[in-house]
């Protein structure tokens, strides 16, 4: 393997095979603060962006935020950022060098860095791929105003901690300072994203104003909520994890090493309400709908792609496929997702113009991509945070209608069994999940009773007058699970195990 790093100075020896930035990169002024850059924020948001910079748009460089990890800012700083973008189909695998990534923060470390960069004029908008959990959200959806890192953002909000704790200083400071407001973009799989985050970080500026690290500073809520803009989007591209073997295959093909290169799909999608005071790309140059109302579009990604995805990689970890192409390959979950797709269908609005018949066949082309290698175990991280849009909601949905969610109330029954076989079936740590301390400490308890337990961890259905007989119906397949793994519980829906597609 070659010694030699990607870097500006080696990009432009690259074999000619491989897209190189279309652009002068010294001549790009940061205009966007992404919040959590990881693998999908760099084969999604940042290749639009670099799309768009290419097209001659200098003011939109990104400046990358880690809340947490060192880990990307170590890969790429000493690659002036510039990364392998590796779209694999199975015809076989482009390669992108990404360059719209201009510096890296990592917020631990310097605060004050990143809300520099947060309240520099020049930043119009902050972007956010900060995974569910990361919303510190109650059972009941409202912000965690108990969590330790709200607690400190709330003493402390000079040196914040969490995504809320940066928006709310660097709001006010340029408030303070004259400086109109950015514009908040969520990227995540949330319901109604930027409304979800709009509703959070009023609910935390509230916690602040109340605040005697407060005192004397004017009241935040009102102008987050009156003058902040925060349109909701959906993202889809499917992002597996990269391995060594991908590291080493790059390096390879490029004659330099990259050390953290993405690997995705061909198919990118992205959704955005077109609400942008300050400004924005011209996206939609490059494929990206600009809409008025996203929930529909997001409806239907949740429910259809993001549900589906589930099912594949709990009943596929319970069923030993480690990728998403081998799991939908077995006959019988093939089974269970088309029908888990008809359960799922009629819930989503049906005066949208929504092709869910084009858009499925379109999902079933893309989870058979066999160069994807995408982990069962990937997806199966966070399930508490993800199920209640993805699953939770189409099922209550159809019993309000008269329906039984016979497979939706599966995928909830195969995730609590994948949780509960780490370190049994399955390695230790295997996929983790923020109720993983709690759900251990559950000890023995009759099915029913543990189902209910489970539930109230979660706040599935919290409230919700179809709780008990989503509970029912999730203990019935666990139940069937225990007794005689996936293959019992499917064919209980009347899924026999099959040896090929009929």
């Amino acid at each position: 393997m070659t010694s030699r790093r990607l870097s500006n100075d080696t990009v432009q020896s690259l074999p000619a095979s491989v897209a190189v930035p279309a652009y002068d990169r010294v001549a790009i002024a940061p205009g966007i603060v992404h919040l959590g850059v990881g693998a999908f924020h760099r084969a999604h948001q940042a290749a639009y962006v670099d799309d768009c910079l290419a097209a001659g748009e200098t003011g939109w460089g990104i400046i990358g935020v880690s809340l947490r990890s060192p880990d990307t800012r170590d890969a790429l700083t000493p690659q002036d950022g510039l990364y392998t973008l590796a779209v694999r189909g199975s015809d076989g695998e482009a390669l992108h060098i990404i360059g719209s990534i201009q510096s890296m923060l990592v917020a631990p470390e310097d605060p004050g860095a990143v809300l520099a960069a947060l309240t520099d004029p020049r930043t119009r908008i902050v972007t956010l791929t900060i995974t569910e959990k990361a919303y510190l959200r109650a059972a009941d959806g409202s912000l965690d105003a108990a969590h330790p890192d709200i607690v400190h953002d709330l003493a402390n909000p000079g040196s914040p901690k969490t995504a809320h704790g940066y928006l709310a200083e660097s709001l006010a400071r340029r408030r303070a300072a004259g400086t109109p407001p950015f514009t908040v973009l969520c990227c995540d799989n949330l319901p109604a994203n930027g409304a979800t985050l709009h509703r959070l970080l009023i609910g935390f500026a509230k916690l602040r104003d109340a605040h005697p690290a407060a005192s004397g500073d004017a009241p935040l809520a009102g102008h987050i909520a009156d003058e902040v803009a925060f349109p909701s989007s959906m993202v889809d591209r499917i992002v597996p994890a990269t391995t060594d073997a991908d590291r080493a295959r790059i390096a390879v093909e490029l004659g330099v090493e990259d050390a953290w290169p993405v690997m995705t799909e061909p198919f990118r999608q992205w959704v955005i309400e077109d609400t942008f005071p300050a400004g924005r790309p011209a996206w939609e140059k490059f494929g990206v709908t600009m809409v008025e109302d996203v929930r529909p579009f997001e409806d239907m990604k949740l429910r259809l792609l993001n549900g589906a995805h589930s099912g594949i990689a709990y009943l596929g970890l319970l069923s030993g496929h480690a990728t998403v192409d081998r799991s939908f390959a077995d006959p019988a979950i093939r089974e269970f997702v088309d029908r888990l797709w008809a359960e799922a269908i009629p819930t989503l609005p049906g005066d949208a113009g929504l092709d869910t018949s084009a858009y499925t066949a379109e999902l079933a082309e893309r989870f058979s991509n066999t160069a994807l290698a995408h982990r069962t175990a990937q997806i199966a991280n966070d399930g508490s945070q993800k199920l209640p849009q993805r699953i939770v909601a189409s099922a209550i949905e159809r019993i309000q209608a008269g329906l039984v969610p016979e497979h939706l109330t599966l995928v909830i029954a195969a995730w609590i069994a994948a949780c509960e076989a780490r370190g049994k079936d399955l390695p230790e740590a295997h996929f983790t999940d923020p109720l993983d301390a709690a759900l251990a400490a559950l000890g023995e308890q009759p099915m029913l009773e543990r189902v209910a337990a489970v539930f109230d961890l979660a706040g599935f259905a919290s409230g919700r007058p179809e709780r008990q007989t989503l509970i029912e119906l999730v203990a019935a397949h666990r139940v069937h699970i225990r007794q005689g793994g996936i293959a019992l519980a499917l064919s209980a829906l009347g899924i026999p195990k099959k040896t090929k597609l009929s």
